[in-house]
């Protein structure tokens, strides 16, 4: 990775970084109000119960806990790999390794944490995150396909008993559906500031001292697991879950019984492909010239992108002139569409792509709340797991297909993977049209049928 940038694009990149910060701040700070009897009501005081608000403050810095657990490993992975001099061959199987993983093992974790409880599990992710940080603390040498692998299946939880807990605890709570729909673009937002935080202390661990590789992040690592297993361990109750016999009768009734629940599987793994690939491409695209770009100085903004476009959802679902959620995902997926579409033509201009790559995490961060709320509308909580874990299945297959015809087959090109994403990302846009054609009238979620 280059370490240098242009002098004029990097004063350029400085002003997009406080042009999308003082959008996201502007964007927060004049959302209207939900509360008309209370003139300083805030995001976290118009709950109908006392007892959720607590929740949902804790629970949003648990979630921003484990973001930065994610974006820590995220950032100081390929600095470990580069330490440990692991060549580019050696990187392609472990990136096979770890979407296999996260193919054969994560797409049922969803399942099992229905079944056992969305505690337990969210436990299971922070041990994984301390039996790495501890393996590569005491071995000279470890064992990068062992940490690989288990950080693939932390990535699969995160990216679903999050999600599942917050919905389960604002039934159990009996909550209006905006306070939910709130949590979910706060979900959002605060993950995309926490993976930034991620990147500010693997940056600044490493250049404690280099020589002594990746202990002092592993040290951090192992310190945030255990202060995460601490707040799981000392926090929440779960109500009892449903026996596997009746779960199972109920998903094949619910998930696989519904056309519409296979429109947003659909939807979501169109979604997850093209995220997975844009990280794996998101670097060579910008250095495929032989500049040398300082990645660092781009990582934030589009970290900060996503936030922005989180702040938007809000703006979009209420109101007097609020537009249906299908609709907004349909504009959204279109837009990403013609993005990759762009970037697979192979344009070089180094502004052109970072205002691209811009462009598609703000429509990210709009996207990601909005299909949660659609899964609150027709999806069980009590099946939201599995649900989602299923829809990660396609995505993981697809993208370690893709991984072995380039890496080792070398039978397609990159701006041909970007093609195909973008052609998910319209048929997304398509499974929206068809779901709002076929959408209850008015909205109404499972439990009240």
């Amino acid at each position: 990775m280059g370490v240098t940038i242009e002098s004029p694009f990097g004063n350029r990149v400085h002003f997009l970084y406080i042009f999308i910060f003082l959008s996201c701040f502007f964007s927060i700070f004049l959302l209207p109000s939900k509360s008309s009897s209370s003139s300083s009501s805030s995001l976290f005081d118009h709950s109908n119960s006392s007892s959720f608000v607590p929740f949902q403050r804790n629970f949003l810095l648990l979630f921003s806990l484990a973001s930065v657990m994610e974006g820590l490993w995220s950032v100081f992975g390929e600095y470990e790999l580069v330490y440990y001099g692991v060549a580019k061959e050696q990187m392609m199987l472990l990136l096979c390794a770890g979407f296999s993983a996260a193919l054969f093992v994560g797409s049922f974790l969803g399942m099992i944490s229905d079944l056992i409880g969305q505690k337990k599990v969210c436990l299971i992710f922070f041990i994984l995150h301390l039996f790495v940080g501890v393996w590569k603390s005491i071995t000279a040498h470890p064992s990068v396909w062992v940490a690989n692998i288990c950080l693939s299946l932390a990535s699969s939880i995160f990216s679903f008993n999050f999600e599942t807990w917050v919905a389960i605890e604002h039934e159990k709570q009996g909550q209006r559906q905006d306070i939910l729909s709130d949590t979910f673009w706060l979900m959002t937002f605060f993950e995309s500031a926490a993976l930034i935080g991620g990147q500010v202390l693997a940056n600044w661990l490493v250049g404690i001292d280099v020589k002594k590789g990746v202990v002092p992040s592993s040290t951090a690592s192992v310190f945030l697991s255990i202060l995460g297993i601490i707040c799981v361990s000392r926090g929440w109750t779960e109500n009892p879950k449903m026996a596997f016999d009746d779960y199972r009768t109920s998903f094949f009734t619910y998930i696989f019984g519904d056309k519409r629940i296979w429109l947003l599987v659909l939807a979501q793994a169109c979604l997850q492909f093209s995220i997975a690939l844009f990280w794996i491409l998101w670097a060579p695209t910008l250095v495929a010239d032989g500049r040398e770009v300082h990645l660092g100085l781009i990582f934030p903004s589009l970290l900060g992108a996503r936030m922005l476009g989180s702040t938007v959802f809000p703006w979009l679902i209420s109101g007097p002139s609020s537009f249906r959620t299908e609709d907004c995902l349909l504009y959204a997926f279109v837009v990403l569409g013609f993005v990759f579409s762009i970037i697979a033509y192979d344009y070089q201009e180094i502004g052109i792509l970072v205002a691209l790559f811009c462009l598609f995490h703000a429509c990210v961060g709009l996207i990601l709340p909005s299909l949660a709320r659609l899964r609150t509308m027709y999806v069980p909580n009590e099946l939201r797991g599995g649900m989602i874990s299923l829809s990660l299945a396609p995505a993981n297959a697809a993208i370690l297909l893709f991984l072995l015809l380039r890496g080792f087959y070398r039978n397609i090109e990159n701006a041909a993977m970007v093609a195909f994403a973008a052609l998910g990302l319209f048929i997304a846009a398509g499974c929206m049209h068809v779901l709002k054609r076929w959408g209850k009238q008015p909205y109404q979620n499972w439990h009240k049928l």
